[in-house]
């Protein structure tokens, strides 16, 4: 939030854009956006089903219900009022759930800290009473994977339309801005009382809750600890406030991925590449298509598997080593890159990605990397920060290409095809070889022998 409100909100409504998408048709062409939309896209989706997944899974926990009749009717609720309000209704239905969000789970922590089987959990951080001490140490062979972590996190998370629908639909900078440093503020206040409630259930004697032996860390259920502790620590009817509490979170995300996947497919796709002569109302039609579409698409694959990291992985990954390093140079270096150097960085990004490998998707680890330990089952544990190195060779990739194709041009051994009406790049990097009054203003590049030469091209 604090990264986006300083160095993107200007840069994003300094031209009046409407997606995150805007900025690359405008650079590079619409065949070129075209292909660097799609991992938006799916990170969308992908996020749809990591939220959804974790909403079923901890309904099923507390109110013993299926996990796949609670997610289907969160997603229907979630795609109704998305369609029926669009960006009002996310805007106001945000508010309440933000509301309940706070006082719901704040609610819970009393009741969970007086519980008779948990103990102090501030002894427990660092005492061995019912379970291990739950405060760890961070290891320096591990500084590299946290940081890669922690670098994932902020800056991929600039990538993601839903950030930018909010940042230009304020009425001001300044407006736009203060939203940004106000969340950096509020989003680790909501984090607390999860953070106190799993303190707590780290320091709980199980058996003498009706959940038993062995705990849920020690039997893999570390995940769904929140709606477990909610569901045995607390009376019945403040588990369900809990429950409602998570709910509400979970919509507040899915409608705002909804309505983000949506409005890129109806503005950045269908208008500006399938049919340019499309009205209002068409592009109307194509977003609600889309957020029904997005919506189905995403609780369909929160049904077919049960990993909730599974799904974080692909939408985090994708946005971090693929999409974040197009945004970066889109908005700062844009006179430096063009539509070569894009494309030339997105496809090694992704080529190494899949070499590098994920147990989790089935993808196997053969490209071996600085510090790997390999693991009894044969796969390799990466200590090196390899998502932040990809990243950063995309960048590196995208500059050098692009110097390249714009030398070649200069030498007139590349020719380009015309899509976007002006090339940016070429004015800046090679300004003597652009002509505003030629058919095509971004591809007529021309000797500078002489003026006869030229005219005669």
């Amino acid at each position: 939030m604090i990264i986006g409100g300083l160095f993107l909100v200007k840069p994003i409504r300094s031209k009046s854009y409407v997606t995150l998408m805007d900025p690359f048709q405008e650079k590079y062409g619409n065949t070129v956006a075209a292909i660097l939309f799609l991992p938006g896209l799916l990170a969308d989706i992908f996020w749809i089903a990591c939220i959804l997944g974790a909403l079923g899974g901890t309904i099923s926990v507390v109110m013993d219900i299926s996990s796949s009749l609670a997610m289907s009717i969160s997603a229907a609720v979630a795609i109704i009022y998305t369609l029926m309000g669009g960006l009002y209704s996310v805007a106001y239905t945000d508010v309440i759930q933000l509301s309940f969000m706070f006082f719901g789970l704040w609610l819970c922590v009393p009741f969970i800290l007086t519980s008779p089987p948990a103990a102090n959990f501030t002894l427990a951080a660092v005492t061995h009473l019912y379970q291990e001490p739950w405060i760890g140490k961070l290891e320096l062979e591990n500084a590299g994977r946290w940081t890669d972590d922690i670098l994932l996190v902020s800056i991929g998370g600039i990538c993601y339309q839903a950030f930018y629908q909010r940042v230009l639909s304020t009425a001001t900078d300044t407006q736009a801005k203060m939203t940004c440093y106000v969340a950096a503020v509020l989003c680790p206040i909501l984090g607390i009382p999860s953070l106190i409630i799993g303190a707590v259930a780290a320091s709980t004697n199980w058996n003498q809750t009706t959940y038993g032996t062995p705990s849920p860390y020690e039997g893999g259920k570390a995940g769904m600890i929140l709606p477990i502790a909610l569901h045995n620590l607390c009376p019945s009817y403040i588990s369900v406030i809990g429950v409602g509490a998570l709910a509400a979170s979970v919509m507040s995300s899915i409608d705002s991925a909804l309505l983000s996947a949506a409005s890129q497919v109806g503005r950045n796709f269908f208008k500006n590449i399938i049919y340019k002569q499309a009205s209002e109302k068409q592009i109307l039609i194509v977003v609600k298509v889309s957020i029904f579409l997005c919506g189905s698409i995403g609780a369909a694959l929160a049904m077919t598997s049960s990993s909730i990291h599974l799904f974080w992985i692909i939408s985090a990954d994708v946005l971090y080593s693929m999409m974040a390093p197009q945004v970066i140079c889109t908005f700062f270096f844009k006179e430096w890159v063009n539509e070569f150097g894009a494309c030339s960085g997105f496809v090694v990004a992704i080529l190494l990605r899949v070499l590098v490998g994920e147990t989790l998707l089935g993808l196997p680890d053969v490209l071996p990397l600085p510090w790997d330990k390999i693991q009894e089952d044969g796969h390799r544990y990466r200590l090196f920060p390899f998502r932040t190195a990809i990243m950063l060779l995309n960048i590196g990739i995208n500059f050098l290409v692009s110097r390249v194709t714009v030398w070649l041009s200069q030498k007139r051994l590349l020719k380009r095809t015309c899509d976007t009406e002006v090339d940016t790049t070429l004015q800046i990097m090679a300004p003597d070889l652009v002509k505003d009054d030629w058919p095509c203003k971004e591809q007529r590049l021309i000797s500078q022998e002489s003026n006869e030469e030229q005219e005669k091209y």
